[in-house]
């Protein structure tokens, strides 16, 4: 079994293209942060980055509401390539096949930020139907915890 469950940062906007077939997928880093451990030069988390690829819908909602920065979720398939560096030096790199995408982000953050307004799409949300069709808004005040 070949998955892998990531929560990180986005380190830039994500970059969505078409292959020629017209299948659609969108391209994002995602920065995840070592716990206990810091670098040495500025004190910063050290962290593992990890190319991420959502394809057709998707991808088309990652898209749309993801930005650099906001926190993400990824479930998908891990795999390992290697190239060689401008210095001559052999690297890898992670790229995870997203097959689930959950925005982490708190609303108000991505509001402030210039994000959606709208109601949050989930990514793993059926194609087709009304799902607010079946929902119930509760005010917080409500809530018992």
């Amino acid at each position: 079994m070949n998955r892998l469950t990531i929560i990180g940062n986005l380190t830039r906007d994500p970059e969505q293209r078409t292959t020629p077939s017209g299948a659609t997928v969108c391209s994002f880093t995602v920065a995840v942060n070592r716990r206990g451990r810091r670098d040495q030069q500025n004190s910063q988390p050290e962290a593992d980055f990890f190319r991420v690829s959502a394809w057709n819908q998707l991808g088309e909602t990652c898209q749309r509401y993801l930005a650099k920065g906001r926190k993400v979720a990824v479930v998908g398939s891990v795999s390992v390539h290697t190239y060689q560096g401008n210095d001559g030096q052999t690297r890898a790199s992670l790229e995870v096949m997203a097959n689930d995408v959950e925005f982490l982000s708190s609303r108000s953050e991505m509001e402030g930020e210039g994000g959606y307004a709208a109601p949050a799409a989930s990514a793993a949300a059926p194609a087709g139907g009304n799902a607010s069709a079946d929902f119930t808004a509760v005010e917080t005040d409500e809530l018992p915890f």
